[in-house]
């Protein structure tokens, strides 16, 4: 077993159980994934840690407890259709990808598209695609979704995405200001939305037609509060 193999399992002993990670197949991925090929070469030693790392195009890879956190709430069983906002390094596309049948991913940078293609790629992730798009619009072609993950803070629940949300589907969202949101659970009833706050977090801002606009862009941190 080498160094971040090490460092890896000691993540999900110290980090996440502690706080309440009891999802087994969560954990089980975020035993496996690799988070330090996701991250650049020089903050490799730091890819376990407790905290997000930046990424470049003033964007950050989630702390590994948010993603574990927001990977449990969609409580995925393996036959699901998900629909993620903010591919960003690719971390959370593998950890769905362990998760879930099938992952859309949506990201506005086409840089980093091409950077974590290549490492969805490598790993071998065949139920994965990425697209580059203003992920405000979801992913029309592949819906409807039974779980919808966004990670950039918004400022209201998309509407277009909630209609790309099959009934009984949950999404999970930061919703608030740019500085500071709430990590909202939603479950899509027939009766209507079913909305749960599950933590405080601060997320770099969701840019588009259904979240802040360029100019109001500011630096988040994908980080639980």
């Amino acid at each position: 077993m080498n160094h971040f193999e090490t460092a890896r399992r000691r993540m999900v002993e110290d980090q996440l159980i502690p706080r309440g990670i009891k999802d087994e197949r969560v954990l089980a991925a975020m035993r496996k994934v690799p988070r330090h090929l996701f991250v650049e070469e020089a903050f490799r030693d730091r890819a376990y840690g407790d905290h997000a790392l930046p990424i470049g195009e003033r964007q950050t890879i989630s702390q590994p407890y948010m993603v574990a956190l927001m990977s449990e709430a969609l409580a995925l069983k393996g036959t699901e259709k998900v629909l993620e906002i903010g591919t960003g390094s690719g971390y959370q596309t593998a950890v769905l990808a362990e998760l879930a049948a099938r992952v859309c991913s949506i990201e506005r940078i086409q840089l980093l598209v091409s950077k974590a293609w290549k490492m969805i790629e490598e790993l071998g992730y065949r139920n994965a695609v990425i697209r580059q798009a203003d992920g405000s619009f979801g992913w029309k072609d592949e819906a409807p979704f039974d779980a919808i993950l966004v990670a950039a803070g918004a400022p209201q629940i998309p509407s277009v995405l909630m209609d790309q949300l099959k009934v009984g589907g949950r999404m999970v969202i930061p919703i608030g200001e740019r500085t500071s949101q709430t990590l909202k659970k939603i479950v899509k009833e027939e009766k209507g939305p079913v909305t749960v706050s599950i933590t405080p977090c601060l997320f770099v801002p969701f840019l588009g037609a259904s979240g802040w606009s360029k100019d109001e862009e500011s630096t988040g941190t994908d980080a639980h509060k």
